[in-house]
């Protein structure tokens, strides 16, 4: 079955990160399409400009659609956690999904320099989404106790996982991406 997939995210990069960093890390990802280099990694979408690494800014853009197998999930996480101890802060890359039957898949994969900032980042998300939701339907309070709910199973969860080893945490959910 053929597959479509959309990767798009904005990564802040630490000072003194080189282009040699960045492609070993991403190497998982570029071995998996077969080149050498993101500047070899070239989108299907001939607008958007796939990989690109801007040194000035220490950011790494990602703009990319490509035709993906089964294990190209797995490439692109171990890419992008091999990628998290060059990062600035912890972010969101977003992967979408397009398949021949029509169906789409939309998943969040979490990168960060620590499991704590990826967890902050993830927090931070879940209650902007939250709240974007509830608030259509809920006054100000409302919305707010179920934001500390929130903040509070994030409290636990990290209690609970207080020796976890970091790594990309993707998160599902089926919507359309709108870009």
């Amino acid at each position: 079955m053929r597959m479509e997939v959309h990767v798009h995210g904005n990564i802040a990069l630490c000072k003194g990160v080189s282009r040699s960093q960045i492609e070993s890390a991403l190497n998982p990802w570029l071995d998996y399409l077969d080149v050498d280099s993101i500047d070899e990694a070239k989108s299907l979408e001939p607008d958007e400009p796939g990989i690109v690494l801007d040194d000035k800014g220490r950011v790494l853009s990602m703009c990319w659609t490509g035709d993906i197998g089964r294990s190209f999930h797995r490439r692109l996480e171990e890419a992008l956690q091999a990628l998290g101890p060059y990062t600035e802060q912890a972010t969101e890359v977003e992967v979408s999904v397009f398949h021949d039957n029509g169906e789409e898949e939309y998943r969040l994969i979490f990168v960060g320099p620590t499991p704590e900032s990826i967890q902050e980042a993830e927090r931070s998300r879940m209650v902007e989404d939250v709240t974007s939701l509830l608030s259509r339907r809920f006054d100000e309070q409302a919305v707010g106790e179920v934001v500390s709910l929130v903040n509070e199973l994030f409290a636990r969860d990290r209690a609970g996982d207080a020796d976890a080893v970091a790594s990309p945490q993707p998160h599902s959910r089926h919507r359309k991406h709108l870009h």
